[in-house]
């Protein structure tokens, strides 16, 4: 088994920034892709944002692209993601994922509100 805490939600203004930070725990995560998927209300959740273990490899939503940055530290569990000139199209609830063995691992979700 895998948990998953969230941080860092909230509100903000347009153009501002937010970090989410999200701690893992339960088994060993080597070899695990980590990253965060988003749903809008009354939308589909959907890929922002994944990392290796090791934090070489990352892969992007293609409109993300430049103002989402993941990034990962093995010695604290934790992935982060840092959100910059945010719009209010990016208002949902954010969530961890870990994939690792064939199976999911999904955290309880944090709000991120954007105001215009």
């Amino acid at each position: 088994q895998v948990q998953l805490v969230e941080s860092g939600g909230g509100l903000v203004q347009a153009g501002g920034s937010l970090r989410l930070s999200c701690a893992a725990s339960g088994r060993t995560l080597s070899s695990a892709m980590m990253g965060w998927f988003r749903q809008a209300p009354g939308k589909e959740r959907e890929f922002v944002a994944a990392v290796s273990w090791n934090g070489g490899i990352t892969s992007y939503a293609d409109s993300l692209k430049g103002r989402f940055t993941i990034s990962r530290d093995t010695a604290k569990n934790t992935v982060y993601l840092q959100m910059n000139r945010l719009k209010p199209e990016d208002t949902a609830v954010y969530y961890c994922h870990v994939h690792i063995l064939g199976n999911d691992y999904w955290g309880q979700g944090t709000q991120v509100t954007v105001s215009s």
